[in-house]
């Protein structure tokens, strides 16, 4: 018998280990960035810079994330239950909590290995520790009693003596890791190991055995239950727990306390059409998240009578993402959780958050909070008059913010409109002045005869917030009036910006939207009646749109690759769970009110040139990791759309500056950096795939692919040209394009060439090997 393999410690289902999965996970880029994110905080403990707790915190939750083998058994139906184990004839062996385990293995078991039946040994990912996996001496020894005669044979006590049951796992680390492997042993055929009191030694303190049903002895009961954990437990060889994570990424991540019934419910519909409706086979597959066997078949059931439609399109994205994975993972190229979930998974809100951003959210639903989060920097930064901003490229810009809130029906997207009714509020008070004088000129005008001789329009009728749907001319008269300051607009709708599209088939709009964004524009329209707007300005015009993603991809489908896509700032609510409890929100009112108004006047104070430092050094900092992200996904759109991206993060971070008294803290570098790096996901995800064929002419092979990878985490250590040309067509990229990229990785440091010879020392042959290169970039 061999042993088990699964995805991490926190699933239960369990596939028969393989030499190619046992290698692929070892190889994994993925295993070796944990445990080396692991090696560098114990370091940072030693130094006294983290915590003990820290410490083990983060290491317990790194942990989490390790592929692990079940080296006592195998399970029958895969699932990781003592009550279904087949013992696998191995024992596990660690020693814990000790400064050099390499110094131990090599002073008690190197050179011993075959007396004492070892066919693995490692350290542990927490480099304290060393683990060894040998072959239990005599047949049907407990497991127990197994690691006592080891303990003997060493002379040893302080190993780790707790007994082990037979679903206990074991965390898989890096090949570097890895002290002794023979292969061969690991994987050797052997007698299903049911223990018997009578065989254990002399020496060892009888316990009780682990009970393991009688029929297991049986030889066909034996092959059936091998049998049960083959691809039949699987959906087209993608195992159904690879599956079920997927879907439940896409669907807003596991189920809280108040919605298990319904998201498992809901989970149920979706896997029965993927697997014939087999009530037994979901019971089994089935996360239980707490509910008892009665309460998961009743729901299984009425998931199973009920009418039968076509897939859902979730469940269709879950089996696509779950088999590409599945395909990395057979090439040595594990996922990795932060990029290939990233796809789908927008990046995560920090936690602290700049004093401003923090108030802003501070009555927003947590499903709500990244939305807000973008939707409020175009009215914050509309409070700015004249004020302007040295980019890195030394370009003076203003605080010309756009941004556009893409989520699905019934998603919520009302959320921003409050907080940015706060924030406009001032702005609202000194219009309806203005508007007021406006309406009495106009009345005045309109009540004269034609003849009559009518007062010139009033100077000084600045009137900021405009209607969503003003004319080209309104649009022009208004700019021209407001005197340098920023117009601002929240549209309900994308489409209501058609009305600024000039005619039936114009597509001002787009020009608009581009200009508004860009330093030192002119705009404007020249026309021959005397009653007709004639002014040329620079457009100063800030504004919030919402939409459907399927309506914005159409809206923007004809400029994808014209720009506006790349200087507007996109946003996005994740879908909720169908009867999902409703979002409260907190109440707005004169005490949020009176904790803003300091931020406000701030920014109104604000005059000139602004420098900050600290967001000048961040762009450059920002822009290098872009660029980084770039090389190593080998994406021109990404790179492209960065450029921009990186410049409305620069605003932002300098609209938070003014705002907090000119006063910089690392709440608002976290901040800036994870609103760059969500940009960048939203125009990736809902425009990367479309542009990408735009810029080919319509002939893309990345119609499927939306967002972009580091491909050399996709790669082992070491690797050669063959693997980074199958990498980049798994990509949907061409294989032409592989030696510039290795040049380009080399130069820039993040490979190096080694050179291999061959047993017969006849060939040489070139591999590539990754240099400890750390990119914070996803």
């Amino acid at each position: 018998m061999s042993f088990g393999i699964s995805n991490n410690v926190k699933s239960r289902v369990v596939r028969i280990c393989t030499p190619e999965l046992f290698r692929g996970a070892i190889d994994s880029p993925l295993v070796a960035k944990i445990c080396a994110e692991i090696e560098d905080a114990l370091e940072a403990t030693r130094r006294g810079e983290m915590s003990k707790e820290d410490f083990d915190t983060l290491k317990a939750e790194r942990k989490k994330m390790l592929p692990v083998i079940t080296p006592h058994a195998t399970f029958k139906n895969g699932r990781r239950l003592n009550a279904d184990a087949t013992p696998s004839g191995l024992s596990m062996y660690d020693v814990d909590h000790i400064a050099d385990p390499r110094g131990y293995y090599k002073d008690h078991v190197e050179g011993r290995e075959k007396e004492l039946g070892v066919v693995l040994a490692h350290v542990t990912p927490s480099t304290e520790g060393l683990r060894l996996l040998f072959a239990m001496p005599c047949e049907g020894m407990t497991l127990d009693a197994a690691q006592r005669w080891l303990s003997d044979q060493l002379g040893q006590t302080n190993y780790d003596g707790a007994v082990k049951d037979l679903a206990r796992c074991s965390f898989l680390v890096p090949r570097d890791y890895i002290l002794y492997l023979d292969e061969e042993a690991l994987f050797a055929e052997r007698t299903p190991n049911v223990p018997k009191e009578a065989n254990v030694p002399k020496e060892a303190p009888k316990t009780k055995a682990i009970e393991v049903p009688k029929a297991i002895e049986a030889p066909n009961i034996i092959s059936e239950a091998c049998h049960a954990i083959t691809p039949e437990a699987s959906f087209k060889d993608v195992p159904y727990e690879n599956i079920i994570r997927e879907w439940l990424r896409l669907t807003g991540g596991e189920p809280q306390k108040g919605e298990r019934n319904t998201r498992l419910h809901r989970l149920a519909s979706h896997l029965r059409y993927i697997t014939d409706n087999d009530e037994n086979l979901l019971l089994a597959i089935m996360p239980r998240y707490g509910l008892t066997e009665e309460e998961m078949k009743g729901l299984i059931h009425s998931a199973c009578t009920a009418k039968f439609c076509s897939t859902p399109k979730e469940m269709h994205e879950a089996v696509r993402l779950a088999m590409n994975n599945e395909k990395l993972i057979m090439n040595n190229c594990p996922a990795d959780d932060n990029n290939n979930s990233s796809s789908n998974t927008p990046p995560t809100l920090p936690k602290k958050l700049p004093g401003l951003i923090k108030l802003l959210l501070s009555r927003t639903p947590d499903v709500y909070q990244a939305a807000v989060a973008h939707a409020v920097f175009p009215s914050l930064a509309a409070h700015l008059h004249k004020v302007r901003f040295r980019y890195i490229d030394n370009v003076l810009h203003e605080a010309t913010l756009m941004n556009v809130l893409m989520a699905g029906t019934g998603a919520g997207k009302d959320c921003i409109s409050e907080p940015i009714n706060r924030i406009m509020a001032d702005i609202r008070l000194r219009d309806e002045e203005n508007l007021r004088r406006e309406r009495e000129w106009k009345n005045e005008v309109n009540s004269k005869g034609a003849n009559k001789d009518k007062r010139a329009r009033p100077e000084g009728l600045v009137i900021q917030e405009i209607d969503a749907d003003m004319t080209n001319p309104a649009f022009v008269m208004r700019t021209a009036e407001a005197n340098g300051h920023f117009l601002y607009t929240k549209l309900n709708e994308i489409d209501q910006f058609d009305a600024l599209r000039g005619g039936t088939r114009g597509q001002q709009q787009f020009q608009i939207m581009c200009l508004s964004f860009d330093p030192g524009n002119r705009y404007g329209q020249t026309r021959v009646g005397t009653q007709s707007v004639t002014e040329k300005v620079t457009i100063r015009f800030n504004w919030n749109a919402a939409t459907t993603i399927l309506k914005g991809k159409r809206y923007f489908s004809r400029v994808l690759t014209d720009g506006p896509i790349s200087r507007i700032n996109f946003c996005t609510i994740p879908e909720r769970e169908i009867g999902a409890d409703m979002p409260v929100y907190g109440e707005y009112d004169a005490a949020f009110d009176e904790e803003l108004r300091p931020f406000i006047e701030n920014i109104c104070r604000a005059v000139g040139e602004v420098d900050c430092p600290e967001a000048f050094r961040l762009a450059k900092k920002l822009g290098e990791e872009c660029a980084d992200f770039a090389r190593l996904s080998q994406s021109r759109i990404y790179e492209n759309l960065s450029f921009r991206a990186n410049v409305i993060a620069y605003l932002k971070a300098c609209v938070l500056y003014v705002a907090n008294g000119r006063k910089w803290d690392k709440t608002m570098e976290d901040f800036i950096r994870w609103s760059l790096k969500y940009d960048l996901w939203c125009k990736m995800e809902f425009f990367g795939a479309d542009i990408e064929e735009a810029s080919r002419g319509g002939m893309s092979t990345e119609k499927n692919i939306p967002g972009r990878r580091n491909l050399l985490e996709l790669l082992p250590d070491e690797f050669t040209l063959t693997d980074a040309t199958r990498i980049r067509l798994a990509e949907g990229m061409d294989a032409a394009g592989t030696d510039a990229m290795l040049r380009q990785w080399k130069c820039r440091g993040y490979i190096t060439i080694v050179t291999n010879v061959t047993n017969d020392k006849s060939e040489n042959k070139t591999y590539y090997k990754k240099l400890k290169f750390k990119s914070s970039w996803k």
